[in-house]
């Protein structure tokens, strides 16, 4: 694992990715080396070669896995039958030897699609919803466990099980699968106790740093020291370097910036938020240079550290463990108190991001303020606010937009993606407003119905505004698959139409 990593810092990696022999700086990341690397490197600075010749060493000393899960498919006459048929052709088999940079996990697996031929952390949550719905709660009791496999082995699920993903996560799902997994499996004590311990080892992950409190600095790693003397958190990355899957885009984008090791810390936290790229972390909307992750307080991000807390006591609860359980219990009612004293703004009636240096809120509205209403954080007041300003500025024709500031960037409008109204629906529902879910679900639908009449596939993400354009944004093409699209859609279907059999696997 150690070694692949080297990899990235090798003269033939740095070559090839600022040649930009691949349209796509991931594929050379993820090839496979035919021949041990320090082989491949020392022939490369022997020869040095260049253009054609370079491309030639490559496709002779390396291996590329070809994305062939959407080649061949029949026509599907519905969006339905897409994702039944789509479920086993994203599954990928257990390994026991990494394969380059790709990280071996212990049971069977799905992927989002396209460009992402492993798992991403986050999104496999999404994925499951679709997963339970076509019985297959085989597949996410294995994708937790393999979960569980990578924090015993990192201490945290990274952003995939790529080695390159390891310096970072993803917003924290394992106890929201673990809940999904609740009714099924919590009487067996061995499970129960496996995932308790790998709950509390991703909880130390994120609060790494909170023993440092000092009065020279705001945060350490993860962890801000609030005024108050709370403390919630925020995204980061340890490493002051270019991402290897895109070496050479953030290079040319660090040129534009006179610090190019915090410019790469933001961008790498921004990947960790999953939210990647969106205004919630320029300072100037139209300038990605402009990107200052680290210093902003996601509320997001606290709202499922919040969860995560509330499942620790419940596992604890369940194990009889009380002083435990109850001391877990205590720090997620602490921290929502701190989510809502700094985040929740009555004028507005919603929940914002905070600014590090001023504990400001900030000015962009964007989705992840309904992620306090889907940890049922909120009251009943907050929640008619939410829901009233959803309907009156998130909601458009194909569902919710990201924010409410129309960008280039992936995660802003016009764009819509499914986590995002999966969080909304969920939050309304807890909270009985049951007719703006369904709208919400319907507005989905009619976006990803349009997408599959035009293209015979479901996508990564959609122009919400207006569906019968393709969404764009990013720093690759819209992605086929694709695996949380297809999890929401699935879920809203069964939601709309609970009498209807819902995909199957």
């Amino acid at each position: 694992m150690q070694y692949q990593s080297n990899f990235y810092s090798t003269e033939i990696f740095k070559a090839v990715q600022s040649a930009g022999l691949f349209s796509d700086s991931k594929v050379f990341a993820d090839a496979i080396a035919k021949i041990p690397l320090a082989e491949i490197e020392n022939q490369y600075v022997m020869q040095k070669p260049t253009g054609e010749a370079l491309l030639r060493f490559v496709h002779a000393h390396f291996d590329f896995v070809a994305n062939k899960e959407l080649n061949a498919l029949p026509d599907f006459t519905s969006a339905q039958q897409y994702i039944s048929a789509l479920w086993s052709r994203l599954s990928r088999k257990p390994s026991t030897v990494a394969k380059g940079s790709l990280l071996p996990l212990p049971h069977p697996y799905v992927v989002p699609g396209g460009r992402f031929n492993e798992i991403y952390y986050w999104d496999s949550y999404f994925t499951a919803l679709g997963l339970l719905d076509a019985n297959r709660s085989d597949l996410v009791e294995g994708m937790l466990d393999n979960f569980v496999s990578l924090i015993d082995r990192i201490g945290h699920v990274p952003n995939g099980n790529r080695d390159y993903y390891q310096s970072r996560s993803q917003p924290p799902v394992t106890a929201l699968m673990v809940d999904l997994l609740w009714q099924e499996k919590s009487h067996d004590k061995q499970w129960l106790s496996r995932v308790t311990q790998a709950l509390l080892k991703e909880h130390q992950f994120w609060q790494t740093g909170e023993d440092l409190s000092c009065t020279d600095k705001k945060a350490h790693y993860r962890v801000v020291n609030m005024p108050c003397g709370g403390k919630l958190n925020r995204y980061w990355d340890p490493l002051a370097a270019p991402r290897p899957e895109s070496f050479i885009e953030d290079i040319e984008l660090a040129a534009a910036v006179t610090d190019s090791e915090t410019f790469y810390q933001h961008i790498r936290a921004a990947c960790e938020s999953g939210w990647d790229f969106s205004s919630r972390w320029l300072a100037n909307a139209d300038d990605l240079a402009s990107i200052r992750t680290t210093d902003i307080i996601p509320v997001d991000l606290n709202a499922l550290l919040v969860l995560l807390e509330s499942q620790i006591a419940r596992c604890f609860e369940k194990l009889n463990e009380l002083t435990q359980a109850q001391y877990y219990a205590n720090l997620a009612s602490n921290r929502s108190a701190l989510i809502q004293k700094y985040c929740w703004c009555d004028k507005e009636g919603w929940f914002y991001d905070v600014d590090l240096n001023d504990y400001a809120r900030t000015s962009v509205e964007s989705l992840a303020g309904v992620v306090p209403m889907f940890a049922e954080l909120v009251t009943p007041e907050q929640a008619e606010h939410i829901g009233k300003k959803l309907e009156a500025e998130f909601l458009q024709q194909g569902g919710l937009v990201s924010t409410l500031v129309t960008t280039s960037q992936q995660w802003d409008s016009p764009n819509g993606w499914a986590p995002l109204q999966w969080f909304a629906v969920s939050g309304l529902r807890a909270y009985g407003q049951n007719q703006l879910a369904n709208k919400i679900m319907q507005a989905w639908l009619y976006a990803v119905e349009t997408g599959f009449e035009q293209t015979g596939c479901l996508l990564e993400k959609y122009n919400v505004v207006e569906p019968d354009k393709q969404a764009s944004g990013g720093e690759y093409v819209v992605q086929q698959g694709f695996g949380w699209t297809n999890g929401v859609t699935s879920r809203f279907y069964r939601l709309l139409v609970p009498e209807v059999d819902s995909p199957s696997a």
